[in-house]
């Protein structure tokens, strides 16, 4: 059967499409919104678990929700967010070191392969997704293009409320991979696009750029790490705004066509870019551990620390992220600064690199230092 006569037939009644087969996998279930209720009442048939697997790349508006899907799935359906593949998952980090080593304290320093930087730049531009592993060099950034391309002439329309214009969006899309890892709120994002843009591709207003950037929350294309409360001196100092994420580096790159020999000739851009592929990792370990992944500043003094890593009792950690070893003094006497400052102390202190060939711990001050490449929950 067709996707689009799969799709017709759902449409006359969603019970149609179901198979024996379980579990089921139902792709794109938001197009025939029916289908949420079909798979209740299935589920509601017997107590048998993992019958169905629902994917979508978008939410419903509260619109839609509202008028076609009349059941929340509240103790039969359970709500995931998933993400590209982690340097883990992906068979890039040998998982010397686990976040549960350094939390327990039972973290066995070693020596381990320094991975060069164009593997790292490599990293960077094929990102997380799990057809590009095995594809050559000179075509890694395809499937992230064709992902952006795809976002911007589709499923930017796939809500109902009203169209979008696509040129503006993919102006958007560039203007946050420009601010890929940079803590920037919606008035920097318009700034940015007026100097970049004239005439009538010019995305003029905040509401404007409020609502496009919805539509790419909507489709799971954004992932932005919130500003962490702590006790700090006074709360008054802390910083609010999130640090400017898509989902994957890959498709910042993607939209500011870099390529591995443009970051490793653009140490600055290629440190941003690093730091993405960091936290996107960092992301997706802590949501493993049923934990957050943050940011902090003080707006006072300026300090700041890249990650701080929260856990379900409440415990945290802080961690600072350079591309190059060259950067470790630097990373250590920061999270030190932050330590001697804050009223509640981390449970440890970390800095990830992207050059290095070991996993230690500073005998002074307990920082513990590894590569990205060896790093697992």
């Amino acid at each position: 059967m067709t996707e689009r006569s799969s799709r017709d037939l759902a449409n006359v009644d969603p019970k149609y499409i179901f198979t024996k087969d379980r579990p089921q996998l139902i792709d794109e279930w938001q197009l025939v919104p029916g289908i949420w209720d079909a798979v209740r009442h299935e589920c509601d048939a017997n107590h048998d678990k993992g019958k169905f697997i629902l994917t979508g790349s978008t939410t419903l508006l509260k619109e839609e929700s509202d008028d076609e899907v009349f059941h929340s799935g509240t103790g039969r359906i359970a709500l995931m967010k998933m993400y590209p593949m982690s340097s883990y998952e992906s068979g890039d980090s040998t998982g010397d070191v686990s976040i549960n080593d350094m939390l327990n304290g039972t973290v066995d320093c070693k020596y381990i392969r320094k991975v060069e930087l164009h593997e790292i730049a490599k990293l960077i531009i094929r990102g997380g997704w799990p057809a590009n592993l095995d594809v050559d060099n000179e075509n890694i950034d395809i499937i992230p293009k064709s992902y952006i391309d795809s976002v911007i002439n589709k499923d930017i329309n796939e809500r109902k409320d009203k169209k979008r214009d696509s040129n503006k969006m993919r102006m958007l899309i560039r203007s946050l991979a420009r601010n890929e890892s940079i803590i920037a709120g919606n008035d920097t994002i318009v700034k940015d696009i007026e100097e970049y843009e004239l005439g009538d591709d010019l995305l003029e207003s905040r509401l404007t750029v409020a609502d496009y950037t919805s539509v790419l929350d909507d489709l799971y294309l954004i992932s932005n790490q919130p500003a962490f409360g702590i006790n700090y001196r006074s709360s008054k100092r802390i910083g609010k705004s999130p640090k400017r994420h898509l989902v994957d580096p890959s498709l910042a790159c993607a939209s500011l066509d870099l390529t591995i020999e443009k970051l490793l000739n653009d140490h600055n851009t290629f440190g941003l870019m690093f730091e993405s592929l960091v936290e996107r990792d960092l992301r997706i370990y802590m949501e493993y551990l049923d934990g957050h992944l943050y940011h902090f500043r003080d707006n006072v003094s300026g300090d700041e620390v890249d990650a701080i890593l929260e856990f379900r009792d409440g415990t945290y950690a802080a961690v600072e992220i350079k591309l190059s070893d060259k950067s470790i003094e630097e990373a250590k006497k920061s999270l030190v600064k932050f330590y001697n400052n804050v009223e509640k102390k981390p449970k440890f202190m970390c800095v990830i690199v992207g050059h290095y060939d070991a996993v230690v711990q500073d005998k002074e001050t307990g920082i513990y230092i590894l590569p990205i490449t060896s790093l697992k929950p």
